[in-house]
């Protein structure tokens, strides 16, 4: 499996393989490429950000406050389209607790505004 790492800026060109049963990552520079090279190769994760609209219309964006398995985002980010957020919800605040069970939060990262962007 061929991948870029995205732990850093260099972007390193991962090559990941299975040998003898362990999980071999080629092309990283650093430590960080070679444990997002195994966890990509056996479960893949992916932080999610998104726009949600408030109850007056407006919009605000948020973030899960850590990594989702890849193969449960869509249901990650219809959940978090469902929630109830108030016009007013500040940077931080967090709208969801343990998101279907994942341990992971929805937190506000950004102020409401006007209008949704198209």
């Amino acid at each position: 499996m061929n991948t870029i790492c995205i732990m850093c800026p260099m972007g390193c060109a991962l090559n990941i393989e299975e040998h003898d049963g362990k999980v071999v990552v080629s092309g990283n520079t650093c430590k960080r490429g070679e444990l997002y090279g195994v966890q990509e190769f056996t479960h893949p994760k992916r932080a999610i950000t998104t726009l949600v609209k408030t109850a007056d219309g407006s919009v605000v964006s948020v973030k899960t406050s850590a990594l989702v398995p890849k193969e449960r985002i869509f249901e990650v980010v219809g959940k978090i389209h469902e929630l109830d957020v108030r016009p007013d919800a500040k940077i931080g605040d967090v709208l969801a607790k343990d998101l279907l069970g994942l341990g992971v939060d929805v937190i506000v990262t950004g102020t409401a505004k006007s209008g949704v962007p198209r």
